[in-house]
C-alpha cells in the first residue's frame, strides 16, 4: 500500500484588508484508500476547517431575475432532430446582479455557453440559447436554475419527441361501387403531411383500366400538417370488377383502388324539377338601389330536364344568371339570381316561373319585396364646444352619426373647417343601415392664442344630403415648467450601489403637461414619476433622481423633460464612481505525512460541487489565497494531496465563506 497521509484542520478566512475571522473546529474527515489494478492510490485524509463566517449587509436589496419569454415550449421535434429558442434574462432589480452558476435538469436540454459570472446592472439584459434535442418519443420538461447573489431564478422548458411518421391519405381505399359503363364517377382523396417537417411530392399517377387522377401540378410540397386534395376518377370501359392503384412518390405511398363496370342504365321517366328555396324575401331596400338574391333550380328525377323559359313578373323584379334552353342531368344544379330595385316606397311581390320539360312542366318561384325611401342623417351632438386649449397641445371630443330614415345611408365625404380643427374615425365612403350610428373624434389643436370657430361637413345620400356640426374653442398661451435644482452632484458613490436625492417638477402661468423623461447617461435615473401627467399652475410634483455608478470614475449627465410648456426644463447631472473593496478568501491546513509533493485548491459556486481547481500549479504550502472572489458572493472550497508519484488524493472536506457585499 501506499504510504498513508493525513491532514488536520486548518485555517480559513475571508478578508477585506486585515479582516479574519474567528476560529471553529470541525472534526476530521477520513478518505477511503482505492486500488486500480495494481496501482496502489495514496489514501489521504483531509479536512479544512472554516473559522468564521462572513456576514452580508442585511440592508442590501437582492437583485432580481426575470426571463422573457417566461417559459420555452419547443412543440414537436423529431429524435435525432435538434431545435434552438433564444431566451432574454434581464435584471429587473436596483442593484447589479451577479450570474454565477446555470443547472440544466435534464440532459435534452442545453444552454449556450455564457462566460460565468455575469455580471448584470440594474436594468440590463443578456440573450440566452436553449436547444432542445429529444432523445426519446413524448413529452420531456425540465428546469434551468440560475444562482448567484440575486435570488435563484427558475426558467421552465419543454417539449415533445416525435418519430418521422408517413404522409396520410383520406380515404386510405378509394371503391367506386358500380358505374355504369360510358359514365364517370369522381372520389376525392385528401394527402396530408403527417411528419414534422415539409415534405415534397414527386410524382402522382394512377395503375389499372379506366383510372385517372386530377390535381394540382407537381412536384408539390407540404408544409407540416398541410393537405392537398385529388381527384380520382373511374370510367369503366366493360362490364366487370376492375382494380387499381394511386401512385404517390415522394414518400412512397400506394392507395388501393376498385370499382365495377356495369351495363349502361334503361330509359327512366322524365326528370323532376325543384326550387331552392321556394320563395325569395327580399326585405327593405332603398328606391334607386338594388338587393341580389341567389337561388338555384335542381333536376331531382331519374332523367334529363330541358329548361325552355325562365321569367321574372312584379315591378321592379328581375331574373339573372338562367341562359335558356337548358339541359339539367339528373342530380344536376343549376344557380341563378333574383334582383329587386324598387322604383317607390311601397310593398311588392311578383314571381319566377320556369317552363321545362319535366314532370312539373312548370315551377314557380314566390317574390317578396318593400321599397324605402332615403334615410335620415342626425348629429349627436349637433355642436362641439372644446373650451380652452393651451396652443402646441389639443383636446379630442366624440361625436356621432345615426341614421333615423327607413333606409341604408351611404357617407361619400366628411371634412373639417376652421384653424386648428380636424376629425378622425370617421372614413368615407360609409353604410349606415336604418337605426344605426358611427362614433368618430373631433379634434381641436390651436395654433395661436385666440378664440376660433369652424364646423364639419358631411355628405351622403340621406334625404339631408349635407349635415353640419358646429366647433368652437379657444386656444391660450402655454404654461412654464421649472425643474429645481438645475445641477444635483451626487459625490462619491460605490460601485454597484445607488445613491438618491430629490427634486420637483413645477408649472407656472397654466397647467403643464409632461409627456417624456429622458437622460443621456444610463448611470443616472428619474423615479417618482408617471408619464404622462398634468401639473396644474402654481402646483409642483416631487421626483427623485439616482446614481447608480457602473464604473469607477466622474459621472455626468442632463435631464431633459418634454412637455407642452412654452420653455425646456434640464437639470445636469454628476457624481463619481468609487470602485468596490476588494476581497480575498484565505485557507489553510495542516498535514503531519511526509512524501507530499503539493496540494491542489478546488472551488465551486454550490454545495457538493462541482468544483474547478483555482491553482495554476501544485501550491508546495499548506496555504492558499483565492483572490478572484467577488463581493457578495458564496463559495465552496475543497482540497486535495499529491504524493510524490503523482497520486492525487479523494476531495476533502467541504468548506464555506460568504463574501460581503462591500
Amino acid at each position: 500500500m501506499g504510504q498513508g497521509v493525513g491532514c488536520t484542520t486548518g485555517i480559513f478566512s475571508a478578508s477585506r484588508k486585515a479582516f479574519k475571522l474567528d476560529d471553529m473546529q470541525l472534526p476530521r474527515s477520513i478518505i477511503q484508500s482505492l486500488l486500480i489494478r495494481t496501482i496502489h492510490f495514496l489514501t489521504i485524509g483531509m479536512t479544512i476547517l472554516l473559522l468564521g463566517i462572513v456576514s452580508v449587509d442585511a440592508s442590501a436589496t437582492n437583485s432580481q431575475l426575470a426571463f422573457t419569454p417566461s417559459a420555452l415550449r419547443f412543440g414537436g421535434i423529431v429524435v435525432g432532430q435538434s431545435e434552438t429558442l433564444l431566451v432574454t434574462v434581464a435584471n429587473t432589480g436596483q442593484t447589479s446582479a451577479t450570474v454565477s452558476g446555470i443547472a440544466v435538469g435534464n440532459s435534452e436540454f442545453t444552454t449556450s455557453s455564457l462566460s460565468l459570472p455575469l455580471v448584470l446592472s440594474a436594468g440590463q439584459s443578456v440573450d440566452l440559447s436553449v436547444t432542445f434535442a429529444p432523445k426519446t418519443i413524448g413529452w420531456t420538461g425540465s428546469t434551468i436554475k440560475f444562482f448567484g447573489n440575486a435570488s435563484i431564478a427558475n426558467l421552465n422548458v419543454g417539449g415533445s419527441g416525435e418519430n418521422a411518421e408517413a404522409l396520410t391519405a383520406s380515404p386510405s381505399i378509394v371503391s367506386f361501387g358500380q358505374v355504369a359503363t360510358g359514365t364517370t364517377s369522381t372520389v376525392p382523396v385528401v394527402l396530408t403531411n403527417a411528419r414534422s417537417w415539409q415534405v415534397t411530392l414527386f410524382s402522382l399517377q394512377t395503375s389499372g383500366s379506366g383510372f385517372s387522377i386530377s390535381g394540382p401540378a407537381v412536384p408539390l410540397t407540404l408544409g407540416v400538417g398541410q393537405s392537398v386534395r385529388l381527384n380520382v376518377t373511374f370510367t369503366p370501359r366493360s362490364a366487370g370488377t376492375v382494380g387499381g392503384s394511386l401512385l404517390v412518390s415522394g414518400p412512397a405511398l400506394a392507395i388501393p383502388l376498385t370499382g365495377t363496370g356495369t351495363a349502361p342504365a334503361a330509359p327512366t321517366a322524365p326528370g323532376q324539377l325543384s326550387a331552392n328555396p321556394a320563395s325569395l324575401s327580399f326585405g327593405s331596400a332603398q328606391v334607386g338601389s338594388s338587393v341580389t338574391l341567389a337561388g338555384s333550380l335542381t333536376n331531382t328525377g331519374a332523367s334529363g330536364v330541358t329548361i325552355s323559359q325562365a321569367t321574372a313578373t312584379g315591378t321592379g323584379f328581375s331574373i339573372s344568371g338562367l341562359s335558356v334552353p337548358l339541359v339539367l342531368n339528373p342530380g344536376a344544379s343549376v344557380p341563378f339570381s333574383a334582383v329587386f330595385a324598387p322604383q317607390s316606397a311601397a310593398s311588392v311581390s311578383g314571381g319566377i316561373t320556369v317552363v321545362s320539360n319535366a314532370s312539373n312542366s312548370t315551377v314557380n318561384v314566390s317574390l317578396s319585396g318593400t321599397g324605402t325611401a332615403p334615410g335620415q342623417l342626425t348629429a349627436n351632438p349637433a355642436s362641439l364646444a372644446f373650451g380652452s386649449a393651451q396652443t402646441g397641445s389639443s383636446v379630442t371630443l366624440t361625436d356621432s352619426l345615426t341614421n333615423t330614415g327607413g333606409s341604408s345611408v351611404t357617407i361619400s365625404q366628411a371634412t373639417a373647417t376652421g384653424t386648428g380643427f380636424s376629425i378622425s374615425g370617421l372614413n368615407a365612403p360609409l353604410v349606415l343601415n336604418p337605426g344605426a350610428s358611427v362614433t368618430f373624434s373631433a379634434v381641436f389643436a390651436p395654433q395661436s392664442a385666440a378664440s376660433l370657430s369652424g364646423g364639419i361637413a358631411v355628405v351622403s345620400n340621406a334625404s339631408n344630403s349635407t349635415l353640419n356640426v358646429s366647433l368652437s374653442g379657444t386656444g391660450t398661451a402655454p404654461g412654464q415648467l421649472t425643474l429645481a435644482p438645475t445641477a444635483l452632484s451626487f459625490g462619491n458613490a460605490t460601485v454597484g450601489t445607488s445613491v438618491s436625492q430629490a427634486s420637483s417638477l413645477s408649472a407656472a402661468g397654466a397647467s403643464v403637461t409632461v409627456s417624456s423623461a429622458s437622460l443621456s447617461s444610463a448611470e443616472f435615473s428619474l423615479t417618482g414619476i408617471s408619464l404622462p401627467v398634468t401639473i396644474a399652475a402654481g402646483q409642483s410634483v416631487p421626483v427623485t433622481m439616482t446614481f447608480s455608478p457602473q464604473t469607477s470614475g466622474s459621472a455626468s449627465g442632463v435631464l431633459s423633460v418634454g412637455s407642452n410648456a412654452s420653455n425646456t426644463a434640464t437639470q445636469s447631472l454628476s457624481g463619481v464612481g468609487v470602485a468596490p473593496t476588494q476581497h480575498s478568501v484565505s485557507l489553510s491546513w495542516t498535514d503531519t505525512n511526509s512524501g507530499i509533493s503539493g496540494y491542489n485548491v478546488y472551488r465551486g459556486n454550490a454545495s457538493g460541487g462541482p468544483y474547478t481547481e483555482i491553482n495554476s500549479g501544485l501550491d508546495a504550502t499548506t496555504a492558499y489565497s483565492d483572490t478572484s472572489v467577488v463581493s457578495g458572493q458564496t463559495y465552496y472550497y475543497v482540497a486535495t494531496a499529491v504524493n510524490e508519484s503523482g497520486e492525487e488524493s479523494a476531495y476533502s472536506n467541504e468548506a464555506q465563506g460568504v463574501v460581503p457585499n462591500n
